[in-house]
């Protein structure tokens, strides 16, 4: 079962770390710079969820977020033709899309030099 958290604050664990888990923490905020300077007050940066009627803003402030994988107006979907990846400490590489295949396969370069006599 999804735990929501209520008058949580910033400095909480909950709020700064990735749980990975079924918990999410809610807090008010007085404007969209404040979220964004809270959002990005983490080490971490697998994913995040923006809710607002109004498309544009939402994409005012996805762009100035620092995560691998950006949910507007939901946040229960996984499109296989994207990458699901992260930044920041999260970790590297990415998993579904082409790049998740070609994280999963090991390239190898041929040099050849036609030897001419």
């Amino acid at each position: 079962m999804t735990k929501v958290l209520t008058e949580v604050s910033q400095e909480m664990r909950v709020m700064r770390d990735e749980s990975l888990g079924p918990v999410v923490g809610t807090m008010k905020i007085s404007s969209d710079e404040e979220a964004i300077r809270l959002m990005k007050d983490s080490a971490f940066g697998l994913a995040a969820s923006l809710w607002a009627r109004d498309i544009d803003r939402t994409a005012g402030i996805r762009d100035r977020i620092e995560t691998g994988a950006m949910f507007m107006n939901r946040a229960d979907y996984l499109d296989p033709g994207l990458c699901w990846t992260g930044c920041k400490s999260t970790g590297r590489g990415g998993g579904l899309s082409a790049i998740g295949y070609h994280n999963l396969t090991r390239p190898k370069s041929y040099h050849l030099k036609k030897v001419t006599s």
